[in-house]
């Protein structure tokens, strides 16, 4: 199956090199565990819980240790270039890649890819009242590659403020899925992420800008867009230009799909509701032939859950709830989505992408672990509409063509 990186959209990888996935499907190693009476939302129950367990005997099949890591300082024909989903995976200089919850921005000056996301190389502690696992704010980590394999540390491009506890990125509060695009108009790199305080009821975006892809990004306010509460969100630049931020409200009840201004910067008026009732978070939207697609998980917490797929012929809908897109390995592991959340869907080539995930470690945020895998479109016959596939493999890698 050859990949060549899409030219079309503002939202692909828009590189020079052509790549391809290395074919071949490996299934999942299994894992033994005591066969439980009853159903089979039993024995995914049971392995859910020995994954969140960390005493559990089974936790290095979820969280390998650092000698099995990806490390592109080795140049080793065996493992260069390929992605071990669940694997720890190091920079150029050797440390753990601190990224979580984040995406991937081409950007064309420069010619490189850079992929943002929560840097969480702290202590993970128990918020008082909630008693639910975090860490305090750090900032938001920035790395760089041409290949989307080796990454360099850019360094923190938004930092937390040390003084002010007034401000929304004390460390004492909250900041998650940090998202970049570019905004040609203004000349400004954009990140939106979503801005909390130590209880989650603050539900807010925050917007900050840079003149630079590696920052320093200076940060603007927080708001609550269209006056809804704002939890789980990301950003979807449109090949018109135009740039979306898509987020979860109503206690999660609901994604709301706002237009934004022309600087990036504010939501417009123009906002729909979509999903309504379905209790979904982090969302990953991308678009295929007209049509869009968002991945979207279920609200459990730190622990993993059923992953679905969802289609509209109008980014402002109405969606239509297609599925659980995961295909091979086991059952279980397909109901927890390998055991890892959504963050993003990175274009590749047209019908082809690859799906960014989190694997959390609630016990050790900093050791949550990142699972990309292969995402494909595929027209269907007999059928309105198309096929969403994402495919399990233990290792798999991008192939530079020879042609």
């Amino acid at each position: 199956m050859e990949i060549v990186f899409a030219e079309s959209s503002s939202s692909s990888y828009k590189g020079n090199q052509e790549l391809r996935i290395q074919e071949g499907y490996e299934e999942l190693e299994e894992i033994q565990i005591p066969q439980p009476r009853g159903s089979h939302s039993s024995e995914a129950n049971m392995l859910i819980d020995e994954f969140l367990d960390k005493s559990s005997k089974l936790r290095h099949n979820f969280f390998p240790d650092k000698r099995t890591s990806i490390d592109p300082r080795k140049n080793t024909k065996d493992d260069s270039f390929y992605y071990y989903p669940g694997r720890i995976w190091l920079d150029t200089d050797g440390h753990p890649i601190q990224a979580h919850g984040g995406g991937i921005l081409y950007d064309e000056k420069s010619r490189m890819s850079y992929w943002y996301g929560e840097y969480k190389n702290g202590p993970t502690y128990r918020a008082p009242g909630k008693n639910v696992a975090r860490v305090d704010i750090i900032g938001v980590g920035c790395y760089s590659s041409k290949d989307l394999w080796t990454w360099k540390n850019e360094g923190i491009v938004l930092a937390e403020e040390e003084k002010n506890e007034a401000h929304d990125l004390h460390k004492s509060k909250v900041l998650e899925r940090p998202k970049v695009i570019y905004n040609e108009k203004t000349g400004k790199y954009v990140m939106w992420m979503h801005i909390d305080d130590a209880n989650y009821t603050k539900a807010s975006v925050g917007i900050a800008i840079s003149n630079s892809p590696t920052g320093p990004f200076r940060y603007l306010y927080s708001k609550r867009p269209h006056g809804f509460e704002s939890r789980d969100m990301t950003l979807f630049k449109d090949e018109d230009g135009r740039a979306y931020v898509i987020y979860s409200s109503v206690h999660n009840r609901e994604f709301h799909i706002g237009l934004l201004d022309e600087d990036y910067v504010d939501v417009t008026n123009v906002m729909s509701r979509v999903l309504l009732g379905q209790y979904r978070e982090s969302p990953a939207l991308f678009k295929y032939h007209g049509t869009y697609y968002m991945i979207t998980s279920g609200c459990s917490g730190w622990a993993p859950n059923e992953v679905l797929a969802n289609v509209a012929e109008s980014i402002m809908g109405p969606w239509e709830t297609i599925g659980n897109p995961c295909i091979g390995a086991n059952k279980v592991f397909r109901v927890t989505t390998f055991f890892a959340q959504s963050t993003y869907v990175l274009p590749i080539s047209p019908g082809s992408f690859i799906f960014m995930a989190d694997r959390w470690n609630p016990d050790d945020l900093g050791e949550s672990r990142y699972v990309w895998l292969p995402l494909t479109v595929e027209e269907v016959a007999d059928s309105q509409q198309p096929r969403v596939s994402i495919y399990w493999h233990k290792r798999w890698k991008l192939l530079k063509s020879q042609a």
